[in-house]
């Protein structure tokens, strides 16, 4: 269970403090998918960063099954990103140097698993995506649309129970933006995991089964 309660942020400026989030309460379990609206600057992108463990709130907890990330050493909040935590941003981050395949098994790096099982696993994560004949391409050889399902197989590497989505479809053309959500979400539903997708996409947003508006600081849910 992912449970978020009472967080803020603030950010300080030369004019004084910006309030980017006030007192954002959110629960999440097993097979829950939810998307995330909001217009720019309204702090999307800062809550799923507090929520994954990258951004540290200025107040408030986030727990994932009874951990705070946030309560963690340095070490010890590595590998729970590493191991809870999926994430897919609107730019895919890829390695350019890398092929598909050593890309996706990029999170097995810092606790590996066993060679044999690792590589199974990317494999058929590769071949889930749909990219099995481009295993060994690197990125320039790739789409934006095969770039981000790529991403999507490295979220998925080390079982994560919470994938966090930024804007996964912002870069990618009208098709290429429904071949990844029906991706994500078909994946999603194999995996029974806790999916957050952030959006400026209301289309999109409303393949979900929890929406949710970020405005003027406050999360509110929508019909």
């Amino acid at each position: 269970m992912l449970e978020v309660r009472g967080l803020s942020k603030q950010y300080q400026s030369a004019s004084g403090p910006i309030q980017v989030m006030s007192d954002v309460n959110l629960t999440l379990t097993d097979g829950d998918a939810v998307s995330i609206v909001g217009p720019s600057g309204s702090g999307k992108s800062t809550l799923l960063y507090a929520i994954g463990g990258i951004e540290p709130p200025s107040s408030g907890t986030v727990t994932l099954d009874g951990t705070n990330p946030f309560l963690l050493d340095d070490t010890g909040l590595a590998a729970f990103r590493n191991r809870q935590v999926g994430f897919v941003f609107q730019d895919h981050h890829l390695m350019p140097q890398c092929t598909v395949l050593e890309n996706v098994l990029l999170p097995t790096l810092l606790t590996p698993d066993s060679e044999g099982a690792a590589l199974g696993r990317a494999t058929d994560l590769i071949d889930r995506v749909g990219l099995g004949p481009r295993r060994q391409h690197r990125p320039h050889q790739l789409s934006g649309g095969e770039k981000q399902r790529v991403a999507v197989a490295r979220s998925l590497m080390r079982r994560p129970r919470l994938i966090l989505c930024d804007e996964p479809t912002g870069n990618l053309d009208g098709d290429s933006a429904e071949a990844v959500v029906a991706l994500l979400l078909e994946l999603h539903r194999e995996q029974a995991n806790m999916l957050v997708v952030v959006t400026h996409n209301l289309e999109l947003a409303q393949r979900f089964g929890r929406r949710f508006r970020l405005s003027g600081a406050n999360l509110q849910p929508l019909p």
